[in-house]
C-alpha cells in the first residue's frame, strides 16, 4: 500500500513541477511577444501560446484578482512559484509522512 501512496505523491509531485515549468516559460513567452522578439502571427507560435495559457490560467486568475501588476510588472507568476515550491517540498512530504507513518 505504501508503494502505491509513494506513486501517487510522485505524480502530483511531477504535475506541480511540470505547471511550474508552464508558468515560467509562459512569462518568458509573453516577455518575448511584449518586446517583439517573436510574433504570435506565426501559427506555431501562437498554438504554443495559447496552450501554456489554458495550462496555467486557472492557477493564476485567483492570485492577479487579488495582486494587481505593480508599475506594470506583474509579480503573480512569482508568487504562484512559490506557493507550489511550498507545496511540492514541504506540505506534500509531510502529507506522506503523516499517512505512511503508524500512530503510537
Amino acid at each position: 500500500m505504501a508503494a502505491i501512496l509513494e506513486f501517487v505523491f510522485f505524480i502530483i509531485g511531477a504535475i506541480l513541477q511540470l505547471l511550474i515549468y508552464a508558468i515560467i516559460i509562459n512569462a518568458i513567452l509573453s516577455w518575448l511577444v511584449a518586446f517583439d522578439v517573436i510574433n504570435l502571427r506565426n501559427q506555431f507560435v501562437y498554438n504554443i501560446a495559447r496552450a501554456l495559457e489554458a495550462i496555467t490560467a486557472p492557477v493564476m486568475r485567483p492570485v492577479q484578482r487579488i495582486i494587481p501588476p505593480l508599475g506594470g510588472v506583474d509579480i503573480s507568476p512569482i508568487i504562484v512559484i512559490l506557493v507550489l515550491i511550498g507545496i511540492k517540498d514541504i506540505l506534500l512530504p509531510a502529507l506522506y509522512r503523516a499517512l505512511v507513518t503508524p500512530i503510537i
